[in-house]
């Protein structure tokens, strides 16, 4: 066979992501506000483009199957397609971290949001920016319900002020005692008042003190455990085998004493933040209907509506005889075209995995978080016949208003645990409002251990580790038993 140069032709197809489908994925991750926005910056940069009047908002009902006529439809062309899925050919799924979500959700303060059983109106927008106590303020509402002293209780006020935002106290306490004209001891006194109060750690002059106070809290402060403490800069240049030998324990030992520490918190202070949290707006709105379905629709009040002033268009086309100048002008129409449907296609995108968030966890919002179920970004994807990437680019940064409050999307994509028939499953969330329960109702003279709920939540069906229960316990802030015990006593005192 003879070798030599020819021509061949060959047809073959090809993604190109252009600068516009970027753009139309990465509205998909916007809110509302961010949407609001850019729509501002658009309007500077584009004479044709105009706001319109309030766009009625199209509810969709009760999610339903994608066969079904009712469901938001989506454009047929490729470009359309992909604006709709917001992908290329080697998009990869964004995977969810569920330790993150619950971590992003765990905010210690439950009641506020599941009190509802019975579907009465939940707190609102404006409610969930209340002002939460600053370190000093707790601190010092316990001093007030602990020490009969009030020398006492005015140093140790004066102290529990000194505190940096993590807890700390940058003084000594000679320097207070002359900044005060009490005596040393009475200082010292006073710190050691500080150091007993919740949560445990504040107070400290040093990292070291820090873990130590917590140590002793958990009953773990032993000589070991004090010359680990006492060597922390040899645990932070990595010199293990010599820490080791220094606190006279072996392999499994050294391990349990490590994993103990991770376990601490050093920087206590910053569980209370220093003012009020900002208020959520929300992106999608659900409200019930009468025939026990849901409504949902994208909060216009954040969204304004987008049109192409043609009118503009023709007027300027009239007056343009430079051919430039009408290139630039039809450069300029087609993008207010482009944006406007980029825009729909991004409220028919975000509707349609709303609805179907909705219709999987259609227990949460009837009942309570009791009954959330564990639901996956694959799971919703594959329902709704879209990527995984596009679900998790939709449930970023957008908050759903429900009359059980106001909640991040991402929140109803949680892990699950086993349950203990071995059928299904139940949501961390739902545990850990259990957990909740349980511990709220619990006797003040009988305070439950964490193996006791552990054989409670059994009963219940959830089939749970101890560290587990301890893990749900930790992160909707509940203290450990002792902690539970010292809280209960100071709320009998006052």
């Amino acid at each position: 066979m003879a070798l030599g140069p020819r021509l061949d032709l060959r047809q073959s197809q090809s993604l190109v992501m252009t600068p516009q489908l970027q753009q139309a994925i990465k509205l998909l991750a916007l809110s509302n506000l961010e949407i609001e926005a850019f729509i501002g910056e658009a309007l500077e940069a584009n004479p044709l483009l105009d706001i319109g009047g309030g766009v009625p908002a199209d509810p969709v009902g009760e999610a339903v199957p994608p066969d079904d006529a009712r469901r938001t439809t989506l454009e047929s062309s490729p470009a359309d397609q992909l604006i709709a899925e917001g992908r290329a050919e080697d998009d990869r799924p964004l995977d969810i971290d569920a330790s993150a979500l619950d971590r992003d959700r765990d905010t210690g303060d439950w009641s506020a949001e599941f009190r509802m059983s019975g579907g009465e109106q939940g707190p609102g927008i404006d409610e969930r920016g209340d002002h939460a106590a600053t370190l000093a303020e707790h601190l010092h509402a316990q001093i007030g319900a602990i020490s009969r002293d009030p020398r006492l209780a005015f140093i140790a006020r004066h102290i529990a002020s000194e505190l940096d935002d993590a807890g700390y106290l940058g003084a000594t306490c000679r320097e207070l005692a002359q900044e005060l004209s009490v005596d040393e001891d009475e200082v010292e006194d006073a710190l050691a008042l500080v150091q007993s109060l919740d949560p445990t750690g504040v107070g400290a002059r040093s990292l070291g003190e820090c873990l130590a106070l917590q140590a002793r809290e958990a009953d773990r402060y032993d000589p070991c455990m004090a010359r680990l403490l006492d060597n922390l800069e040899l645990l932070a240049r990595g010199e293990l085998p010599r820490l080791k030998r220094m606190c006279g324990v072996d392999d499994e030992d050294f391990a349990d004493m490590l994993a103990e520490l991770r376990g601490y918190d050093p920087k206590p202070g910053l569980r209370f933040s220093s003012g009020g949290g900002d208020p959520v707006t929300p992106d999608i709105l659900i409200m019930p209907r009468a025939d026990g379905g849901w409504d949902l629709q994208l909060n216009q009040a954040t969204l304004p509506k987008l049109v192409v002033n043609r009118s503009y268009y023709v007027e300027m086309r009239g007056s343009c005889d430079d051919k430039t100048a009408r290139g630039w002008l039809s450069d300029k129409l087609a993008d207010a075209n482009w944006l406007v449907k980029a825009l729909d296609q991004r409220a028919k995108t975000i509707l349609k995995v709303a609805s179907e968030v909705v219709k999987q966890q259609d227990g949460f919002f009837q009942h309570g978080v009791s009954h959330l179920k564990p639901l996956t970004l694959r799971t919703v994807a594959d329902a709704i016949e879209m990527h995984e990437s596009t679900v998790s680019r939709v449930t970023s940064n957008k908050y759903l208003s429900c009359p059980r409050g106001t909640f991040e999307l991402k929140y109803f994509f949680t892990s699950g645990v086993g349950a203990v028939d071995g059928e299904g499953g139940a949501s961390a969330s739902a545990v850990k409002a259990a957990i909740k329960t349980l511990i709220d109702a619990e006797d003040p003279k009988a305070i439950l251990s964490d193996d006791t709920l552990v054989d409670l939540l059994k009963e219940k069906g959830f089939d749970l580790a101890r560290r587990t229960v301890a893990k749900y316990r930790e992160a909707i802030g509940l203290g450990s038993s002792v902690q539970r015990r010292r809280q209960k006593a100071l709320a009998g005192v006052r």
